[in-house]
């Protein structure tokens, strides 16, 4: 009997034994789906694959590309648009001087003032010497156009206004191209007058560093300068000088004076007079605009009215 008594706990033992090996299992079992799930479906940003290997739990992490090259976007972004607005100086002044050849009469500079002044300004903006010998080349072919300049105005989102410049061999597709950037993104292109009284026609230095106006000043004075107004630039720690367009040439060499001279850009430009600051929805509106307008190889320029 006794033996019988022992034989009987001894199966409830094995019994209960069996039994939490089972609930062991079954909570392992739980706990890796719940991981599983945690790992697949909460980290998002993250790709996890396995790989073939001989352990188990061997895994690559991939992280997802919403977190990489962020910074080289932005480089080639900015590189992008350096490099566009590079083609676009180098092309105005290629036109420009094919523009002063014929009108002169004449592809060497030394008989021809206008297109000296061209050449020492193409210079002045770092366009190659090799554009500009093409340039003057391709003004003695037989086919090369003949371009001519032109203003569109044009009114914008939120009181936004633009003044467009063009430089063309072909006034009628220009006019077409110019007119549906505009339209095409909700603008309006204006009557002739109605926006250019709005700006005051500016020569305008780009600088690459910053500059003691007091320096700038009394190099200004040297220079027979009348008029001049120093800004900061687009980008950090560069600056800005606008001066009377007919004092361009003279503000300039008082730029050099003081050192300043090299990486400086000279330029004729329409600065409103009274800048406007437009809510976010329509500075995109005008942006998106501007970019349609510098897309067309035959706009220059466009220059506008917004402050921010």
């Amino acid at each position: 009997q006794v033996e019988a008594v022992d034989g009987y706990f001894d199966n409830i033992s094995a019994a209960k034994t069996t039994s939490t090996m089972k609930c062991a299992i079954t909570s392992v079992a739980a706990a890796l789906l719940l991981s599983s799930t945690s790992a697949f479906t909460v980290q998002q940003p993250t790709t996890i694959s396995r790989t073939s290997s001989c352990s188990p739990n061997h895994y690559t992490t991939r992280l997802s590309p919403l977190f990489m090259g962020r910074a080289a976007a932005v480089r080639a972004q900015t590189k992008g648009k350096t490099d566009a607005k590079k083609a676009k100086v180098n092309a105005f002044y290629g036109k420009k001087i094919i523009m002063a050849v014929k009108q002169g009469g004449s592809p060497d500079p030394q008989a021809n003032r206008q297109l000296a002044e061209l050449i020492k300004a193409a210079k002045i903006n770092n366009v190659p010497a090799d554009n500009i010998s093409r340039a003057i080349k391709r003004a003695s072919e037989k086919d090369a156009g003949d371009f001519s300049e032109a203003t569109f105005e044009a009114y914008g989102h939120g009181g936004a206004s633009f003044i467009i410049n063009v430089l063309s061999d072909n006034s009628n597709r220009c006019t077409a191209d110019v007119k549906l950037a505009v339209s095409k993104n909700n603008g309006k292109i204006a009557e002739s007058g109605s926006v250019l009284f709005m700006y005051d026609f500016k020569g305008k230095i780009e600088i690459p560093s910053e500059v003691d106006e007091e320096e700038l000043l009394m190099a200004a004075i040297d220079n027979d300068v009348d008029d001049m107004e120093l800004v900061d630039g687009d980008d950090e720690g560069t600056s800005i000088v606008y001066t009377d367009s007919k004092e361009t040439a003279a503000m300039f060499e008082a730029v050099k004076s003081i050192g300043l001279g090299e990486g400086a850009k000279m330029s004729l430009t329409h600065v409103s007079k009274a800048p406007l600051e437009c809510n976010d929805e329509d500075f995109e509106n005008n942006m998106a605009i501007i970019d349609a307008l510098e897309e067309l190889d035959d706009v220059d320029s466009v220059e506008h009215n917004m402050s921010n």
